[in-house]
Protein backbone atom coordinates (compact mmCIF):
# COMPACT_ATOMS: atom_id res chain seq x y z
CA UNK A 1 0.00 0.00 0.00
CA UNK A 2 1.51 3.48 -1.26
CA UNK A 3 0.71 6.44 0.45
CA UNK A 4 -1.00 7.69 -2.70
CA UNK A 5 -3.65 5.02 -2.02
CA UNK A 6 -4.84 6.99 1.12
CA UNK A 7 -4.16 10.67 1.20
CA UNK A 8 -4.78 13.27 -2.17
CA UNK A 9 -1.93 15.62 -1.03
CA UNK A 10 -2.40 19.36 -2.24
CA UNK A 11 0.45 21.22 -3.70
CA UNK A 12 3.10 23.05 -1.64
CA UNK A 13 2.38 26.31 -0.78
CA UNK A 14 5.33 28.69 0.28
CA UNK A 15 3.36 29.73 3.77
CA UNK A 16 0.93 28.62 6.02
CA UNK A 17 -2.42 30.48 5.63
CA UNK A 18 -3.83 33.06 8.94
CA UNK A 19 -6.44 31.01 10.65
CA UNK A 20 -9.27 32.50 11.94
CA UNK A 21 -9.36 33.78 15.40
CA UNK A 22 -11.39 31.13 16.54
CA UNK A 23 -10.90 27.20 16.39
CA UNK A 24 -11.94 23.57 16.69
CA UNK A 25 -9.62 21.54 18.29
CA UNK A 26 -9.19 18.09 16.94
CA UNK A 27 -6.82 15.71 18.33
CA UNK A 28 -4.71 13.27 16.09
CA UNK A 29 -3.06 9.99 18.30
CA UNK A 30 -1.52 7.77 16.29
CA UNK A 31 2.05 6.06 15.98
CA UNK A 32 2.75 6.81 12.38
CA UNK A 33 4.55 10.30 11.90
CA UNK A 34 3.04 10.17 8.02
CA UNK A 35 -0.68 10.12 9.36
CA UNK A 36 -0.10 13.59 11.13
CA UNK A 37 1.79 15.00 8.37
CA UNK A 38 -0.74 14.07 5.85
CA UNK A 39 -3.46 14.76 8.26
CA UNK A 40 -2.42 18.52 8.37
CA UNK A 41 -1.89 19.13 4.66
CA UNK A 42 -5.02 17.45 3.66
CA UNK A 43 -7.34 20.01 6.49
CA UNK A 44 -4.76 23.15 6.45
CA UNK A 45 -7.97 25.30 4.66
CA UNK A 46 -10.54 23.55 6.40
CA UNK A 47 -13.47 26.25 7.93
CA UNK A 48 -16.74 25.45 9.54
CA UNK A 49 -19.23 28.16 10.60
CA UNK A 50 -16.23 30.87 10.36
CA UNK A 51 -13.67 28.67 12.37
CA UNK A 52 -10.57 26.70 11.39
CA UNK A 53 -8.97 23.88 12.74
CA UNK A 54 -6.36 23.42 16.19
CA UNK A 55 -4.92 20.10 15.19
CA UNK A 56 -2.76 18.89 18.65
CA UNK A 57 -0.45 15.34 18.17
CA UNK A 58 0.14 12.47 20.11
CA UNK A 59 2.36 9.73 18.91
CA UNK A 60 1.08 7.29 21.72
CA UNK A 61 -1.80 6.26 23.76
CA UNK A 62 0.23 7.69 26.95
CA UNK A 63 0.63 10.78 25.07
CA UNK A 64 -3.26 11.16 24.21
CA UNK A 65 -3.74 10.65 27.80
CA UNK A 66 -1.97 13.54 29.12
CA UNK A 67 -3.16 15.50 25.23
CA UNK A 68 -6.89 15.12 26.88
CA UNK A 69 -6.20 15.93 29.92
CA UNK A 70 -4.69 19.18 29.22
CA UNK A 71 -7.12 19.45 26.45
CA UNK A 72 -10.95 18.89 27.66
CA UNK A 73 -12.68 20.92 25.09
CA UNK A 74 -11.37 18.32 22.00
CA UNK A 75 -13.92 19.07 19.30
CA UNK A 76 -13.22 15.88 17.31
CA UNK A 77 -10.22 12.82 17.67
CA UNK A 78 -8.61 10.68 15.36
CA UNK A 79 -7.80 8.03 16.85
CA UNK A 80 -5.33 5.07 15.73
CA UNK A 81 -6.99 1.88 17.71
CA UNK A 82 -2.88 -0.28 16.88
CA UNK A 83 -0.22 1.73 18.93
CA UNK A 84 1.95 0.07 21.98
CA UNK A 85 -0.63 -2.53 21.92
CA UNK A 86 -2.96 -4.29 19.75
CA UNK A 87 -5.92 -2.75 21.75
CA UNK A 88 -4.65 0.83 23.04
CA UNK A 89 -6.99 2.71 21.18
CA UNK A 90 -9.93 1.10 22.34
CA UNK A 91 -8.91 1.16 25.77
CA UNK A 92 -7.69 5.36 25.24
CA UNK A 93 -12.04 4.54 24.17
CA UNK A 94 -12.77 3.67 27.45
CA UNK A 95 -10.37 6.28 29.63
CA UNK A 96 -11.65 8.98 27.46
CA UNK A 97 -15.85 7.76 28.37
CA UNK A 98 -15.18 5.98 31.41
CA UNK A 99 -12.21 8.20 33.33
CA UNK A 100 -12.19 11.63 31.86
CA UNK A 101 -16.34 10.98 31.33
CA UNK A 102 -15.95 13.09 28.63
CA UNK A 103 -19.37 12.65 26.25
CA UNK A 104 -19.08 15.42 23.94
CA UNK A 105 -15.89 14.69 22.08
CA UNK A 106 -16.34 12.89 19.29
CA UNK A 107 -14.69 10.41 18.50
CA UNK A 108 -13.34 8.48 14.45
CA UNK A 109 -11.33 5.38 14.84
CA UNK A 110 -8.72 4.97 12.28
CA UNK A 111 -6.81 1.56 11.48
CA UNK A 112 -4.74 -0.07 8.93
CA UNK A 113 -5.60 -3.58 9.71
CA UNK A 114 -9.61 -3.67 10.32
CA UNK A 115 -9.05 -7.36 11.11
CA UNK A 116 -7.79 -6.80 14.63
CA UNK A 117 -10.57 -4.46 15.45
CA UNK A 118 -13.74 -5.99 13.25
CA UNK A 119 -15.50 -3.05 12.59
CA UNK A 120 -19.16 -4.66 13.78
CA UNK A 121 -17.81 -5.48 17.18
CA UNK A 122 -16.20 -2.24 17.77
CA UNK A 123 -19.19 0.15 17.24
CA UNK A 124 -21.30 -2.28 19.44
CA UNK A 125 -19.07 -2.32 22.38
CA UNK A 126 -17.18 0.59 22.59
CA UNK A 127 -18.64 4.62 22.51
CA UNK A 128 -17.12 5.86 19.33
CA UNK A 129 -18.71 7.75 16.89
CA UNK A 130 -17.42 6.73 13.32
CA UNK A 131 -15.01 3.49 12.03
CA UNK A 132 -12.29 4.38 9.08
CA UNK A 133 -10.03 2.20 7.17
CA UNK A 134 -7.03 3.97 6.23
CA UNK A 135 -6.94 2.65 3.02
CA UNK A 136 -10.44 4.22 2.49
CA UNK A 137 -9.38 7.41 3.89
CA UNK A 138 -8.78 10.11 1.64
CA UNK A 139 -8.85 13.31 1.48
CA UNK A 140 -12.51 13.88 0.47
CA UNK A 141 -13.94 11.46 3.11
CA UNK A 142 -11.59 12.63 5.75
CA UNK A 143 -13.00 16.11 5.23
CA UNK A 144 -16.96 14.48 4.94
CA UNK A 145 -16.22 12.72 8.36
CA UNK A 146 -14.51 15.43 10.41
CA UNK A 147 -17.49 18.12 9.33
CA UNK A 148 -20.14 15.19 10.18
CA UNK A 149 -18.20 14.87 13.67
CA UNK A 150 -18.16 18.44 14.15
CA UNK A 151 -21.37 19.41 13.44
CA UNK A 152 -22.37 16.21 15.92
CA UNK A 153 -20.04 17.90 18.40
CA UNK A 154 -21.69 21.53 17.95
CA UNK A 155 -25.10 20.01 18.39
CA UNK A 156 -24.08 18.14 21.98
CA UNK A 157 -22.57 21.54 22.65
CA UNK A 158 -26.07 23.06 22.32
CA UNK A 159 -28.37 20.74 23.74
CA UNK A 160 -25.29 20.60 27.38
CA UNK A 161 -25.72 24.51 27.33
CA UNK A 162 -29.19 23.82 27.23
CA UNK A 163 -29.61 21.29 29.82
CA UNK A 164 -27.18 23.16 32.02
CA UNK A 165 -28.75 27.16 31.12
CA UNK A 166 -32.28 24.70 32.69
CA UNK A 167 -30.68 23.97 35.88
CA UNK A 168 -29.25 27.21 36.40
CA UNK A 169 -32.90 28.54 35.56
CA UNK A 170 -34.50 25.88 37.81
CA UNK A 171 -32.02 27.12 40.60
CA UNK A 172 -32.43 31.22 39.39
CA UNK A 173 -36.17 31.13 40.18
CA UNK A 174 -35.98 29.06 43.42
CA UNK A 175 -33.49 31.40 44.60
CA UNK A 176 -34.94 34.58 43.11
CA UNK A 177 -38.17 33.66 44.91
CA UNK A 178 -36.34 33.61 48.20
CA UNK A 179 -35.15 37.35 47.85
CA UNK A 180 -36.18 39.54 50.33
CA UNK A 181 -35.14 42.83 48.94
CA UNK A 182 -35.15 44.85 45.14
CA UNK A 183 -31.62 45.32 45.26
CA UNK A 184 -30.95 42.11 45.88
CA UNK A 185 -33.17 40.95 43.68
CA UNK A 186 -31.72 42.84 40.72
CA UNK A 187 -28.25 41.79 41.40
CA UNK A 188 -29.31 38.39 41.72
CA UNK A 189 -30.57 38.47 38.28
CA UNK A 190 -27.51 39.83 37.38
CA UNK A 191 -25.62 37.09 38.12
CA UNK A 192 -27.70 34.60 37.60
CA UNK A 193 -27.96 35.60 33.72
CA UNK A 194 -24.25 35.71 33.76
CA UNK A 195 -23.74 32.32 34.84
CA UNK A 196 -26.52 31.48 32.24
CA UNK A 197 -24.45 32.57 29.49
CA UNK A 198 -21.18 31.63 31.31
CA UNK A 199 -19.55 34.41 30.50
CA UNK A 200 -18.10 37.71 32.67
CA UNK A 201 -20.79 40.58 31.62
CA UNK A 202 -21.31 43.99 32.60
CA UNK A 203 -25.05 44.38 33.61
CA UNK A 204 -27.68 46.74 35.16
CA UNK A 205 -31.49 46.04 35.75
CA UNK A 206 -33.74 49.29 35.08
CA UNK A 207 -37.51 49.49 36.12
CA UNK A 208 -39.90 51.65 34.07
CA UNK A 209 -43.09 52.54 36.26
CA UNK A 210 -45.93 52.73 34.85
CA UNK A 211 -47.89 54.07 37.67
CA UNK A 212 -49.38 57.58 37.70
CA UNK A 213 -47.77 58.50 41.11
CA UNK A 214 -44.04 57.93 39.14
CA UNK A 215 -45.06 58.93 35.58
CA UNK A 216 -44.44 56.86 31.79
CA UNK A 217 -41.12 56.87 30.81
CA UNK A 218 -39.33 57.44 34.19
CA UNK A 219 -36.78 54.95 34.67
CA UNK A 220 -34.78 53.61 37.85
CA UNK A 221 -31.45 51.86 37.94
CA UNK A 222 -32.07 49.34 40.60
CA UNK A 223 -28.58 47.82 40.65
CA UNK A 224 -25.76 47.71 38.60
CA UNK A 225 -23.00 45.22 37.66
CA UNK A 226 -19.01 45.76 36.44
CA UNK A 227 -19.28 49.73 34.45
CA UNK A 228 -22.66 49.73 35.54
CA UNK A 229 -22.02 49.44 39.36
CA UNK A 230 -21.38 52.85 39.54
CA UNK A 231 -24.61 54.50 38.62
CA UNK A 232 -27.10 56.51 40.83
CA UNK A 233 -30.95 55.36 40.82
CA UNK A 234 -31.47 57.77 38.08
CA UNK A 235 -32.66 57.64 34.18
CA UNK A 236 -30.75 60.72 33.40
CA UNK A 237 -27.07 59.77 34.43
CA UNK A 238 -27.48 57.15 31.23
CA UNK A 239 -25.43 57.50 27.85
CA UNK A 240 -27.47 57.93 25.06
CA UNK A 241 -26.88 55.16 23.14
CA UNK A 242 -27.95 52.70 26.61
CA UNK A 243 -31.10 55.20 26.40
CA UNK A 244 -31.96 54.44 23.24
CA UNK A 245 -31.76 51.12 23.16
CA UNK A 246 -33.41 50.68 26.72
CA UNK A 247 -36.45 52.92 25.42
CA UNK A 248 -36.55 50.57 21.75
CA UNK A 249 -36.90 47.29 24.01
CA UNK A 250 -39.68 49.07 26.03
CA UNK A 251 -41.35 50.69 22.20
CA UNK A 252 -40.90 47.26 21.32
CA UNK A 253 -41.83 45.23 24.05
CA UNK A 254 -39.62 43.03 23.56
CA UNK A 255 -35.62 41.05 23.52
CA UNK A 256 -33.36 43.07 21.65
CA UNK A 257 -30.02 41.63 20.69
CA UNK A 258 -27.22 44.31 19.50
CA UNK A 259 -23.78 43.97 18.09
CA UNK A 260 -22.37 44.89 21.73
CA UNK A 261 -25.27 44.92 24.35
CA UNK A 262 -28.55 42.95 24.79
CA UNK A 263 -31.59 44.33 26.25
CA UNK A 264 -33.94 42.07 27.79
CA UNK A 265 -37.79 43.04 28.23
CA UNK A 266 -39.89 41.91 31.03
CA UNK A 267 -43.61 42.50 32.29
CA UNK A 268 -45.35 41.91 35.06
CA UNK A 269 -48.74 41.52 35.79
CA UNK A 270 -48.73 44.61 37.66
CA UNK A 271 -47.71 46.84 34.54
CA UNK A 272 -44.44 47.63 35.25
CA UNK A 273 -41.76 47.07 32.85
CA UNK A 274 -38.32 45.96 33.31
CA UNK A 275 -35.29 46.10 31.25
CA UNK A 276 -32.16 43.65 31.92
CA UNK A 277 -29.15 45.13 30.12
CA UNK A 278 -26.03 43.43 29.36
CA UNK A 279 -22.64 44.25 27.72
CA UNK A 280 -21.34 40.71 26.54
CA UNK A 281 -18.11 40.14 24.62
CA UNK A 282 -19.72 38.31 22.20
CA UNK A 283 -22.97 38.27 20.29
CA UNK A 284 -25.78 35.91 21.92
CA UNK A 285 -26.06 32.43 20.15
CA UNK A 286 -29.78 31.01 19.43
CA UNK A 287 -29.47 28.88 22.41
CA UNK A 288 -28.38 32.03 24.74
CA UNK A 289 -31.23 33.64 23.15
CA UNK A 290 -33.14 31.22 24.03
CA UNK A 291 -32.06 30.10 27.68
CA UNK A 292 -32.68 34.15 28.40
CA UNK A 293 -35.96 33.74 27.12
CA UNK A 294 -37.03 30.94 29.30
CA UNK A 295 -35.61 32.67 32.46
CA UNK A 296 -37.22 36.13 31.65
CA UNK A 297 -40.58 34.23 31.63
CA UNK A 298 -39.66 32.92 35.38
CA UNK A 299 -38.36 36.64 36.39
CA UNK A 300 -41.86 38.19 35.78
CA UNK A 301 -43.52 36.71 38.57
CA UNK A 302 -40.52 36.96 41.24
CA UNK A 303 -40.41 40.50 40.01
CA UNK A 304 -43.85 41.10 41.19
CA UNK A 305 -43.23 38.38 44.71
CA UNK A 306 -40.56 40.41 45.35
CA UNK A 307 -42.69 44.01 44.79
CA UNK A 308 -45.30 42.72 47.03
CA UNK A 309 -43.11 41.44 49.59
CA UNK A 310 -41.62 45.16 49.90
CA UNK A 311 -45.12 46.61 50.20
CA UNK A 312 -46.31 44.17 52.72
CA UNK A 313 -42.51 44.65 54.41
CA UNK A 314 -43.22 48.73 54.27
CA UNK A 315 -47.03 48.47 55.50
CA UNK A 316 -45.55 46.13 58.50
CA UNK A 317 -43.02 49.03 59.45
CA UNK A 318 -45.72 51.53 59.05
CA UNK A 319 -47.97 49.42 61.38
CA UNK A 320 -45.34 48.59 63.51
CA UNK A 321 -44.55 52.76 63.71
CA UNK A 322 -48.43 53.57 64.42
CA UNK A 323 -48.48 50.76 67.06
CA UNK A 324 -45.31 52.15 69.02
CA UNK A 325 -47.04 55.61 68.53
CA UNK A 326 -50.10 54.32 70.11
CA UNK A 327 -48.23 52.78 72.45
CA UNK A 328 -46.35 55.94 73.34
CA UNK A 329 -49.53 57.45 73.64
CA UNK A 330 -51.17 55.08 75.91
CA UNK A 331 -47.90 55.46 78.40
CA UNK A 332 -48.06 59.02 78.57
CA UNK A 333 -51.89 58.85 79.18
CA UNK A 334 -51.52 55.86 81.92
CA UNK A 335 -48.43 58.19 83.47
CA UNK A 336 -50.85 60.93 83.29
CA UNK A 337 -53.32 59.05 85.19
CA UNK A 338 -50.75 57.98 87.71
CA UNK A 339 -49.65 61.39 88.48
CA UNK A 340 -53.74 62.48 88.86
CA UNK A 341 -54.34 59.75 91.20
CA UNK A 342 -50.99 60.42 92.98
CA UNK A 343 -52.07 64.12 93.39
CA UNK A 344 -55.36 63.03 94.74
CA UNK A 345 -54.04 60.77 97.19
CA UNK A 346 -52.14 63.98 98.18
CA UNK A 347 -54.75 66.31 98.61
CA UNK A 348 -56.71 62.86 100.29
CA UNK A 349 -54.26 63.31 102.73
CA UNK A 350 -53.43 66.83 103.08
CA UNK A 351 -57.34 66.77 103.57
CA UNK A 352 -57.54 64.58 106.46
CA UNK A 353 -54.48 66.11 108.18
CA UNK A 354 -55.74 69.73 107.18
CA UNK A 355 -59.45 68.53 108.90
CA UNK A 356 -57.35 67.42 112.47
CA UNK A 357 -54.98 70.80 111.94
CA UNK A 358 -58.18 72.62 112.25
CA UNK A 359 -59.77 70.57 115.17
CA UNK A 360 -55.95 71.03 117.12
CA UNK A 361 -54.41 73.90 116.64
CA UNK A 362 -56.97 76.67 115.04
CA UNK A 363 -59.52 75.12 118.37
CA UNK A 364 -57.20 76.90 121.34
CA UNK A 365 -56.61 80.18 119.58
CA UNK A 366 -60.87 80.34 118.42
CA UNK A 367 -61.29 79.44 122.28
CA UNK A 368 -59.12 82.15 123.63
CA UNK A 369 -60.75 84.85 121.63
CA UNK A 370 -64.33 83.77 122.32
CA UNK A 371 -63.36 83.38 126.24
CA UNK A 372 -62.09 86.88 125.89
CA UNK A 373 -65.01 88.59 123.84
CA UNK A 374 -66.84 87.56 126.54
CA UNK A 375 -64.90 89.30 129.02
CA UNK A 376 -65.47 92.37 126.97
CA UNK A 377 -68.97 92.14 127.20
CA UNK A 378 -68.91 91.78 130.64
CA UNK A 379 -66.56 94.94 131.18
CA UNK A 380 -69.19 96.68 128.60
CA UNK A 381 -72.12 96.03 130.84
CA UNK A 382 -70.27 97.60 133.58
CA UNK A 383 -71.59 101.19 134.86
CA UNK A 384 -68.10 102.63 134.70
CA UNK A 385 -66.12 101.00 131.81
CA UNK A 386 -62.41 100.26 132.46
CA UNK A 387 -60.69 101.60 128.64
CA UNK A 388 -57.43 100.56 130.36
CA UNK A 389 -58.78 96.85 131.12
CA UNK A 390 -60.81 96.93 127.78
CA UNK A 391 -57.36 97.64 125.64
CA UNK A 392 -55.61 94.89 127.17
CA UNK A 393 -58.34 92.64 126.53
CA UNK A 394 -58.30 93.74 122.66
CA UNK A 395 -54.58 92.88 123.09
CA UNK A 396 -55.33 89.43 124.10
CA UNK A 397 -57.45 88.45 121.37
CA UNK A 398 -54.63 90.13 118.73
CA UNK A 399 -52.16 87.75 119.44
CA UNK A 400 -54.29 84.37 118.71
CA UNK A 401 -56.29 85.88 115.82
CA UNK A 402 -52.71 86.94 114.10
CA UNK A 403 -51.53 83.10 114.97
CA UNK A 404 -54.93 81.92 113.28
CA UNK A 405 -53.97 84.03 110.36
CA UNK A 406 -50.66 82.76 109.64
CA UNK A 407 -51.79 79.12 109.67
CA UNK A 408 -54.35 79.84 107.54
CA UNK A 409 -52.11 81.34 105.14
CA UNK A 410 -49.36 78.25 105.59
CA UNK A 411 -52.00 76.03 105.14
CA UNK A 412 -53.11 78.03 101.78
CA UNK A 413 -49.57 77.97 100.39
CA UNK A 414 -49.32 73.90 101.22
CA UNK A 415 -52.56 73.11 99.45
CA UNK A 416 -51.66 75.19 96.78
CA UNK A 417 -48.39 73.33 96.37
CA UNK A 418 -50.21 69.89 97.09
CA UNK A 419 -52.36 70.84 94.43
CA UNK A 420 -48.95 71.20 91.60
CA UNK A 421 -50.32 75.24 91.44
CA UNK A 422 -47.00 76.36 92.57
CA UNK A 423 -45.92 77.87 89.30
CA UNK A 424 -42.59 79.93 88.26
CA UNK A 425 -42.65 83.26 86.81
CA UNK A 426 -39.12 83.96 86.51
CA UNK A 427 -37.66 87.54 85.72
CA UNK A 428 -34.40 88.96 86.03
CA UNK A 429 -34.19 90.47 89.72
CA UNK A 430 -31.09 91.37 92.52
CA UNK A 431 -31.87 88.55 94.94
CA UNK A 432 -29.77 91.00 97.80
CA UNK A 433 -32.13 93.97 97.08
CA UNK A 434 -35.29 91.31 97.45
CA UNK A 435 -33.79 89.77 100.82
CA UNK A 436 -33.43 92.90 102.01
CA UNK A 437 -36.58 94.18 101.35
CA UNK A 438 -37.93 90.72 103.34
CA UNK A 439 -35.67 91.84 106.59
CA UNK A 440 -37.34 95.19 106.59
CA UNK A 441 -40.64 94.10 106.06
CA UNK A 442 -39.88 91.63 109.25
CA UNK A 443 -38.15 94.10 111.15
CA UNK A 444 -41.91 94.98 113.06
CA UNK A 445 -42.26 91.32 114.15
CA UNK A 446 -38.84 90.80 115.46
CA UNK A 447 -39.24 94.01 117.20
CA UNK A 448 -42.04 92.46 119.26
CA UNK A 449 -40.02 90.35 120.60
CA UNK A 450 -36.85 92.77 121.06
CA UNK A 451 -35.22 91.20 118.81
CA UNK A 452 -32.38 93.05 116.00
CA UNK A 453 -32.55 92.07 112.41
CA UNK A 454 -28.50 92.30 111.02
CA UNK A 455 -28.59 92.57 107.17
CA UNK A 456 -25.56 91.88 105.49
CA UNK A 457 -24.86 92.03 102.02
CA UNK A 458 -25.24 95.47 100.20
CA UNK A 459 -24.05 93.81 96.38
CA UNK A 460 -25.88 92.98 93.46
CA UNK A 461 -26.39 89.31 92.45
CA UNK A 462 -28.65 88.71 89.57
CA UNK A 463 -30.81 85.82 89.03
CA UNK A 464 -33.97 84.41 87.16
CA UNK A 465 -36.46 83.69 89.91
CA UNK A 466 -40.03 84.67 90.36
CA UNK A 467 -39.84 87.32 93.28
CA UNK A 468 -43.39 86.71 94.97
CA UNK A 469 -42.33 82.83 95.16
CA UNK A 470 -39.10 83.66 96.38
CA UNK A 471 -40.71 86.19 98.68
CA UNK A 472 -42.29 83.38 100.57
CA UNK A 473 -39.31 81.73 100.99
CA UNK A 474 -37.06 84.01 102.30
CA UNK A 475 -40.77 84.98 104.99
CA UNK A 476 -40.57 81.95 105.97
CA UNK A 477 -37.22 80.93 106.82
CA UNK A 478 -36.71 84.38 108.62
CA UNK A 479 -39.58 84.58 110.09
CA UNK A 480 -38.58 81.25 111.70
CA UNK A 481 -35.48 82.38 112.90
CA UNK A 482 -37.78 84.93 114.83
CA UNK A 483 -40.23 82.34 116.22
CA UNK A 484 -37.20 80.11 117.64
CA UNK A 485 -35.15 83.01 118.80
CA UNK A 486 -34.89 84.00 122.39
CA UNK A 487 -36.83 87.37 123.68
CA UNK A 488 -33.92 90.08 122.98
CA UNK A 489 -31.75 88.02 120.64
CA UNK A 490 -30.49 88.64 117.52
CA UNK A 491 -31.16 87.18 113.42
CA UNK A 492 -28.33 88.11 111.30
CA UNK A 493 -29.28 87.66 107.57
CA UNK A 494 -26.52 87.69 104.42
CA UNK A 495 -26.06 87.46 100.74
CA UNK A 496 -23.11 86.61 98.96
CA UNK A 497 -22.39 85.47 95.74
CA UNK A 498 -19.56 82.50 95.54
CA UNK A 499 -18.61 81.67 92.11
CA UNK A 500 -22.16 81.01 90.19
CA UNK A 501 -23.96 80.60 93.09
CA UNK A 502 -26.52 83.25 95.37
CA UNK A 503 -26.03 82.48 98.96
CA UNK A 504 -28.71 83.69 101.13
CA UNK A 505 -27.62 82.57 105.45
CA UNK A 506 -30.23 83.17 108.21
CA UNK A 507 -28.49 82.55 111.64
CA UNK A 508 -30.37 82.73 114.61
CA UNK A 509 -29.63 82.40 118.79
CA UNK A 510 -32.53 79.79 119.42
CA UNK A 511 -31.83 75.98 120.79
CA UNK A 512 -30.61 75.22 117.51
CA UNK A 513 -31.40 71.71 115.88
CA UNK A 514 -32.03 68.18 117.80
CA UNK A 515 -30.72 64.89 115.21
CA UNK A 516 -34.17 64.37 115.33
CA UNK A 517 -35.34 67.68 113.34
CA UNK A 518 -32.48 66.95 110.74
CA UNK A 519 -34.81 64.30 109.12
CA UNK A 520 -37.88 65.81 109.23
CA UNK A 521 -36.73 69.39 108.50
CA UNK A 522 -38.63 70.48 105.32
CA UNK A 523 -41.55 67.83 105.75
CA UNK A 524 -44.95 68.51 106.08
CA UNK A 525 -46.64 69.65 109.31
CA UNK A 526 -43.84 68.58 111.37
CA UNK A 527 -42.98 70.41 114.51
CA UNK A 528 -39.43 70.80 115.44
CA UNK A 529 -38.13 69.62 118.96
CA UNK A 530 -38.25 73.73 120.16
CA UNK A 531 -40.89 75.38 120.79
CA UNK A 532 -41.40 78.85 119.85
CA UNK A 533 -40.10 81.46 122.59
CA UNK A 534 -42.75 83.69 122.15
CA UNK A 535 -45.74 81.97 122.17
CA UNK A 536 -46.04 81.46 118.65
CA UNK A 537 -48.81 78.98 117.15
CA UNK A 538 -46.91 76.24 114.24
CA UNK A 539 -48.38 74.13 111.81
CA UNK A 540 -45.10 72.73 110.61
CA UNK A 541 -45.69 73.96 106.93
CA UNK A 542 -43.44 77.09 106.29
CA UNK A 543 -39.98 75.20 105.95
CA UNK A 544 -41.42 72.34 103.88
CA UNK A 545 -43.21 75.46 101.35
CA UNK A 546 -39.75 77.22 101.00
CA UNK A 547 -38.29 74.37 100.47
CA UNK A 548 -40.75 73.78 97.59
CA UNK A 549 -40.03 77.01 96.03
CA UNK A 550 -36.35 77.28 96.21
CA UNK A 551 -36.20 73.38 94.41
CA UNK A 552 -38.83 74.88 91.69
CA UNK A 553 -35.98 77.51 91.08
CA UNK A 554 -33.11 75.24 90.58
CA UNK A 555 -31.43 75.48 94.04
CA UNK A 556 -31.41 73.67 97.42
CA UNK A 557 -32.17 74.51 101.53
CA UNK A 558 -29.89 73.08 104.12
CA UNK A 559 -29.77 73.93 108.02
CA UNK A 560 -26.94 73.01 110.87
CA UNK A 561 -25.94 74.02 114.13
CA UNK A 562 -24.14 77.04 114.76
CA UNK A 563 -20.19 76.86 115.52
CA UNK A 564 -19.89 79.03 118.08
CA UNK A 565 -22.72 79.48 120.49
CA UNK A 566 -26.43 78.08 120.44
CA UNK A 567 -28.57 78.66 117.69
CA UNK A 568 -29.14 77.41 114.16
CA UNK A 569 -28.01 78.45 110.41
CA UNK A 570 -30.06 78.30 107.53
CA UNK A 571 -28.18 78.49 103.74
CA UNK A 572 -30.16 79.08 100.89
CA UNK A 573 -28.23 78.51 97.17
CA UNK A 574 -30.25 79.49 94.06
CA UNK A 575 -28.05 79.82 90.46
CA UNK A 576 -27.30 83.05 89.64
CA UNK A 577 -28.45 84.98 86.40
CA UNK A 578 -25.05 84.09 84.50
CA UNK A 579 -25.01 80.52 85.39
CA UNK A 580 -28.10 80.22 83.97
CA UNK A 581 -27.23 81.63 80.61
CA UNK A 582 -24.05 79.28 80.77
CA UNK A 583 -25.77 76.27 81.15
CA UNK A 584 -28.44 77.08 78.27
CA UNK A 585 -25.36 77.79 75.82
CA UNK A 586 -24.53 74.49 76.91
CA UNK A 587 -28.16 73.03 76.10
CA UNK A 588 -28.91 72.17 79.81
CA UNK A 589 -32.12 72.42 80.14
Amino acid sequence: MSDDDLLVFADEIESEPVRPPRTWKVAVIDDDPAVHEGTRFALWDYSLAGQGLEILSARSAAEGRALLRAHPDLAVILLDVVMETETAGLELVEFIRGELGNELVRIILRTGQPGQAPERGVIVGYDINDYKAKTELTADKLFTALTSAIRSHQQLLRMEETRRGLEIIIDAATALFDTRSMRRFAEGVLTQVASLLEVDCAGMLVVRDGSEARGVGELAVIAGSGIYSGLASAGDVLDGETRAEIDAAFADRRHCFFDRRSVLYIRTAGGREIAVVLDVARRLSATDRALVEVFCGKLSVAFENVLLLEQLQASNVDLERRVEARTRELSEAARRLSEQRETLRRANEFKVELLGMVAHDLKNPIAAILGRSEIIEELLERPVVDAARLKVEVGKIRAPALAMNRMIGDLVGQAAADALEITIRPVRLDIADLAHDVVDHLRPLAARKQQTLEWRGDVVIPLLGDPDRLRDALENVVSNAVKYGPVGGKVEIAVRAVADRAVVTVADQGPGLSPEDFGRLFGRFQRLSAQPTGGEGSIGLGLSIAHEIVRLHGGHIGAINAENGPGAVFEIVLPTLEDIDDDRREGTP
